[in-house]
């Protein structure tokens, strides 16, 4: 494994506390102001933001630029995007002033599925000491900085495990779903080589939908945030449609909102920008 150090300049369009605690990732750890490690791949990466410069520090596999460029979407023009939002209405507007440096990564699918799996009714902290302890279980050690880091596991790694080995990780009734859709994924059931180059977004909605533990919400997550890269995706959970009744649908009896209608109106406004649109939404208000 090689060490290696790559720097950009720092704009607008990026801004690390922004991207990794927007709720799309969970192997990403603040060391100091400005600074955060991350396991990614086969990689340990350090990110280093200065006024005028972001530093990238790793040890690992891949080439360093060209895969900074592709995990953190350096290929898409953000400024545009965040013009053509915030042209919706000033809610918008206020909430890319807010997280302004928010950019939606590509993230390993299978990574995703599981991590997502393990979301369901789990608060953050829980989720990344599980996905911690999977990786020390299963994962490759990498030391970084005299420090250890464990990779995810891969699917040929996880099936490894029993349903009581995941429960003895601390998954809770989680463990049996990851056990299963471990199996169905290594199995070939569900093809995720073929997923990926699936064009149809009903068809690939309803195949993740097919993997135990998978619902619409966490579909939703594993479209947007994965190599998947649907921005039409709109995930919504507890905060998203408290923040869509307040601002566009304004019902007194939040709980009676239905997905639907939180949907249509996205769509409506958003396009196919929806799932951007959201992850500004969701980070304004619940940081606000």
């Amino acid at each position: 494994m090689k060490e290696q150090k790559y720097e950009i300049k720092k704009d607008h369009t990026f801004h690390a506390k922004d991207i990794f605690t927007c709720g799309q990732c969970f192997r990403w750890k603040k060391q100091e102001e400005n600074c955060y490690i991350g396991v990614v791949k086969n990689n340990v990466i350090k990110v280093t933001e200065k006024e005028k410069i972001v530093t990238f520090q790793s040890k690992g596999e891949d080439n360093l630029e060209k895969f900074i460029t592709e995990y953190f979407d350096f290929h898409t023009n953000y400024e545009t995007i965040k013009q053509t939002l915030a042209k919706v209405d000033e809610n918008m507007k206020q909430s890319i002033q807010y997280g302004e440096g928010i950019r939606i990564l590509n993230q390993d699918l299978w990574e995703t599925i599981i991590s997502f799996i393990l979301s369901a009714n789990n608060n953050i902290p829980r989720i990344e000491g599980i996905i911690e302890r999977m990786a020390k279980a299963y994962g490759k050690e990498i030391v970084f900085e005299k420090k250890s880091y464990y990779t995810f596991p891969t699917v040929e790694e996880l099936q490894k495990a029993s349903i009581q080995d995941l429960r003895n990780l601390g998954l809770g009734f989680r463990d049996k779903r990851v056990y299963e859709t471990t199996k169905r994924i290594y199995n070939k059931q569900v093809d995720l080589e073929k997923l990926k180059q699936e064009k149809d977004f009903e068809t690939i909605r309803d195949t993740l939908l097919t993997l135990p533990g998978v619902g619409p919400k966490v579909a939703d997550c594993i479209l947007l945030f994965s190599t998947l890269k649907r921005w039409e995706a709109f995930p919504i959970d507890v905060w998203v449609r408290r923040v869509m009744n307040e601002l566009y649908i304004q019902n007194p009896q939040e709980n009676k909102v239905k997905k639907k209608e939180i949907e249509k109106i996205a769509y409506e406004k958003f396009g196919n920008l929806a799932g951007i649109a959201q992850q500004y939404l969701f980070y304004w208000k619940r940081g606000a």
